[in-house]
């Protein structure tokens, strides 16, 4: 993997790069404001009803399971068509010649493109954050020489990439492989969203955390404390699994505390939208959510590295109060959004 190439790029007049929490919501709000619709990124998480929790036990990530605390990918940007009346224009490639040669043309026309990449190939991140995650996405607004000029709404700055580092991040293997994903937009109805959508964004969002599913939502959640609580105490195994819990929780994207701070920032912003002000108080609320989250990544940690025993019950307990309290949350809010 090359280690060069991962100068900061100095942002030029015809884009605006912001920092973001989370990629896919990131980058939607960076492309949305270039194109004139004031949007920030907990508004676009949650006007497309982005919040979730999955246990995805045969969906594997170095021989152990997927558990999300978003929707899959491109379920933002989807999400956002409709409360916009945008339309976006999706394209995959079979080789990755193909892909680039697309990008080429689009950023000559001075169009900035969105795309699906691998962590692991991008070489502007630090060693020790690269690994093999195929769903980040990034903005490409220019290309100088043989460099990308990029807008990665987790960095604070814009960075630059060698166009052969890209290629490999836009077409590696493996689960959500990318296939040189790309995706911009081909027409914008609406610059701001209608108090109807915010509120039935919300809705569908309440439905989900609750859905009677086993595997997701709060049911989810309680599938996963089950798993959790019968591993062996005194096993390997076990600790790998406790610390792939803190991986997929708290430094794969913006993790289950990360992202319930975003969706709580975006109630206070629907709040203001609406003119309904009770949903304040539910931002307040969930935001006491996302710190439980973090106090049970703490402690699975705490085990991880030895400072506590390792007790899979006790996380599997705290995990079912959490369920017990986004069920509860949910529900609460949904009437609250009717």
């Amino acid at each position: 993997m090359s280690q060069t190439n991962t100068t900061t790029a100095a942002a030029t007049p015809a884009f605006e790069h912001l920092h973001a929490a989370h990629c896919e919501s990131g980058v939607m709000a960076n492309m949305l404001r270039h194109h004139g619709v004031p949007m920030t990124e907990s508004l676009a998480f949650g006007l497309a009803s982005g919040l979730a929790f999955a246990y995805l036990p045969f969906v594997k990530l170095s021989g152990l399971p997927l558990i999300s605390y978003r929707m899959p990918p491109r379920a933002i940007i989807k999400g956002l068509l409709a409360p916009l009346g945008a339309r976006f224009r999706f394209q995959t490639f079979a080789t990755p010649e193909a892909g680039q040669q697309r990008l080429d043309e689009l950023l000559a026309r001075g169009q900035s493109v969105g795309l699906q990449t691998s962590v692991y190939w991008l070489p502007y991140f630090p060693p020790d954050m690269r690994f093999h995650f195929n769903a980040h996405n990034l903005l490409v607004y220019g290309k100088e020489g043989d460099e990308y000029l990029i807008s990665d709404p987790v960095f604070e700055t814009p960075m630059r990439c060698s166009a052969a580092d890209l290629a490999r991040a836009r077409f590696a293997k493996g689960a959500l492989a990318p296939r040189g994903l790309m995706y911009w937009p081909e027409a914008i109805a609406r610059k701001a969203p209608t108090p109807d959508a915010v509120l039935r964004a919300i809705r569908t969002n309440a439905r989900r955390l609750r859905a009677p599913i086993p595997l997701i939502g709060v049911r989810g959640m309680r599938m996963l404390a089950g798993k959790l609580e019968k591993l062996p105490p005194g096993e390997p195994f076990t600790v790998a699994y406790i610390g792939h819990l803190v991986r997929m929780q708290e430094e794969i994207g913006t993790g289950g505390a990360g992202f319930r701070f975003i969706y709580a920032a975006f109630l206070q912003e629907a709040a203001q939208i609406t003119g309904r002000d009770v949903l304040r108080s539910f931002s307040d609320r969930l935001t006491a959510i996302g710190d439980d989250w973090r106090a049970f990544a703490l402690k699975a940690a705490r085990m991880v590295k030895g400072r506590e025993a390792v007790d899979p019950p006790a996380l599997a307990a705290l995990l079912r109060q959490q369920a017990a309290q986004e069920d509860a949350f949910f529900a609460e809010l949904g009437r609250a959004a009717r």
